[in-house]
């Protein structure tokens, strides 16, 4: 079946990079759509595909919203003339309400910030980012068994339709 656009990380597709681990981690409760602060040797690098969202999380600083651990691959033929730093702290472009929302709320016993994907929306990239609660070791079991039983129902369905 093809890749829809927007759906996904295939070719023509609009994600760049996407956090798995976050939605097995976390119950994600709110999200976000934040700007992204970039070099231009950093968008050459995510027009590549060369980005990375695992163990990133976000930073709420002096009223501004700040992306660590995110690593971002510089090419070679790219970043010739500047020294690139692939784990730099990037600036998240948000609101001062949401930034103010995400603070009071991260502040709570529990709950933390993460980006779960960064994509493209028209010629800029975006993160989205969620504000997030840990799950417990039987609910990721939950969610497994979830999974699973949505994959062997398709399974179920496939079989039926061919019959």
């Amino acid at each position: 079946m093809a890749n829809k656009k927007g759906k996904g990380k295939g070719p023509g597709s609009n994600v760049i990079a996407l956090n798995k681990k976050a939605r097995f981690e976390y119950h994600i409760e709110e999200s976000f759509e934040a700007g992204l602060s970039l070099a231009g040797w950093e968008v050459k690098s995510l027009r590549a595909g060369k980005a990375q969202l695992t163990d990133t999380y976000i930073l709420i600083k002096n009223g501004e919203a700040w992306l660590l651990g995110s690593h971002i691959l510089p090419l070679n033929t790219a970043s010739t003339h500047e020294v690139a730093d692939p784990t730099r702290t990037r600036k998240l472009l948000l609101h001062k309400k949401e930034i103010a929302k995400i603070f009071s709320r991260t502040q709570d016993k529990g709950h933390t910030c993460v980006p779960l994907k960064l994509y493209w929306k028209g010629n800029r990239v975006k993160c989205e980012l969620a504000l997030v609660t840990g799950k417990k070791l039987h609910d990721k079991r939950a969610t497994e068994k979830n999974r699973d039983w949505q994959r062997q129902k398709g399974r179920i369905m496939r079989e039926q339709n061919r019959s």
